[in-house]
């Protein structure tokens, strides 16, 4: 049965469940993120492009400072999900991207990650230590997905 407000389109489904976050307890206790997210199917999702640590008219922010850059990539990215009715505590997975090789680079991104409403729930995550990004100077990028709320 179709839409009569808008042919050819399908009534909205019914509210599915929230997001089921699982940590498994017979393998390592992850760090502030799941092992696993389900979403019941009919829930909308937004798919987020890498985000980075550029400010509205394309400036590099925190030149040399993977904490100034990830807050702002943080942000922008809280900006962009609000954009299509979602927000960081909506995140079921994320990849976080650090230029360097060396723990305490990563960490350091992790802990502003970690910090944020981006962690509002356990959600699936991945940190990932790489050689370079795609702006100059850029030393952090994040992608996730995100539940779309009912009426948004």
């Amino acid at each position: 049965m179709t839409d009569p407000v808008h042919p050819g389109h399908l009534p909205a489904p019914a509210r599915p469940a929230a997001p089921v976050r699982t940590v498994v307890p017979t393998l390592f206790p992850p760090p502030g993120y799941a092992h696993a997210v389900v979403v019941e199917a009919g829930t909308r999702l937004a798919f987020m492009a890498g985000s980075v640590p550029l400010d509205a008219e394309g400036n590099l922010v925190g030149a040399g400072d993977v904490v100034r850059q990830t807050t702002q990539v943080l942000a922008n990215l809280d900006e962009a999900l609000r954009a299509v009715g979602s927000d960081l505590t909506q995140v079921v997975a994320s990849t976080v991207y650090v230029v360097g090789d060396e723990p305490a680079t990563l960490g350091a991104a992790w802990q502003v990650v970690d910090g944020s409403a981006l962690h509002a729930g356990p959600h699936t995550s991945t940190l990932l230590g790489t050689s370079c990004l795609g702006y100059p100077g850029q030393l952090v990028e994040i992608t996730a997905t995100a539940v779309v709320p009912a009426g948004a």
